[in-house]
């Protein structure tokens, strides 16, 4: 009997799998809802996915079902995330960069290991992204994954060797190194200028509805040291990113906050026009090493060159 009793104590190994399954959505799910949050469409996550965007919807649709919460809302000019959808987004997101960090450091390496980069999306998308060659010439036989991210985490959410962020002086993280305070200016496209001929000053162009990145703060304070008094609140959509906002001027729909580091492929190329002639200056990109990295001769040498590239850059 005292037999019968212990054995109906043990716990069955299937049965924890099961338990713990069934407290995870599939995970096909998760990974389109991953790629639609960062990626802002159906299309861009089936083809970062390599499958029908017609199966990421159903996908997003079945993962709502399974949780009970609306995540998205879709329209004409893609997918955006209900305040349900985006706390969730971040929290699967840094799942999902786990789980790529833990696989990368569990793959064998030829030589050298892996050079995990973290970088404020803008720079990332428009400036870093195209010079991925000359960092694996610069270091040989290192794997590279950058990451662009919206919010500077801490080292204790992510496992990164280095951090590339964007702030105000007065916000820069302890332990960071400046490597560029790029001139920032409005920018848009042909098309908005021209039907915006009445447009002549910078009152009038605060007038306008403005492409806002995350908030209202970073027009407000540029105007502020640009020495336009505002006599009414800034207008105009809020989008996640810096990426998101060039993108949006690039379309036509309003005015973006770029800089030479961030635009110049578009304004080189007239798809984009700096509008007026201004100095304003708002913030420093930074460098954080993480701790285990803090006396490496690679990130010493990452760290130089940075600042020298992105000085030059920054020249109109």
């Amino acid at each position: 009997m005292r037999r019968n009793q212990r054995l109906q104590t043990r716990v069955d190994p299937n049965m924890q799998r099961q338990t713990s399954a069934a407290r995870i959505p599939p995970l096909n799910m998760l990974r389109a809802f991953d790629a639609v949050s960062r990626l802002g469409t159906m299309r861009a996550a089936a083809i970062d996915l390599g499958i029908n965007h017609t199966v990421v919807s159903r996908h997003i649709a079945n993962l709502e079902a399974w949780l009970g919460v609306k995540l998205v809302d879709t329209g004409p000019r893609g997918v955006k995330l209900t305040n349900e959808g985006d706390l969730y987004s971040h929290r699967i997101n840094t799942a999902f960069a786990l789980i790529a960090d833990a696989t990368a450091d569990l793959r064998p390496q030829l030589q050298g290991g892996v050079l995990r980069i973290w970088c404020v999306s803008g720079l990332a998308t428009y400036w870093l992204a195209s010079r991925l060659g000359v960092l694996q010439a610069m270091f040989p036989g290192v794997e590279i994954l950058l990451r662009p991210f919206e919010r500077a985490p801490g080292f204790d959410e992510i496992n990164a060797d280095v951090m590339i962020g964007y702030c105000r002086p007065e916000q820069f993280p302890a332990n960071a190194t400046v490597l560029a305070t790029p001139r920032m200016f409005p920018v848009a496209n042909r098309d908005w200028i021209e039907s915006h001929s009445f447009v002549t000053s910078l009152p009038d162009l605060a007038a306008e509805p403005l492409i806002h990145e995350v908030s209202r703060h970073q027009w407000t304070d540029w105007f502020e040291l640009a020495g336009i008094s505002l006599s009414a609140p800034l207008t105009g959509p809020l989008l996640w990113d810096a990426a998101l906002g060039i993108d949006a001027a690039v379309n036509g729909q309003g005015v973006a906050l770029a800089s030479q580091l961030t635009a110049r492929q578009f304004l080189e190329a007239g798809t984009l026009t700096e509008l007026f002639n201004t100095d304003v200056r708002l913030g420093s990109y930074y460098l954080v090493a993480a701790p285990r990295q803090a006396r490496s001769a690679n990130i010493r040498q990452l760290t130089s060159w940075l600042a020298n590239e992105l000085a030059v850059g920054d020249k109109g």
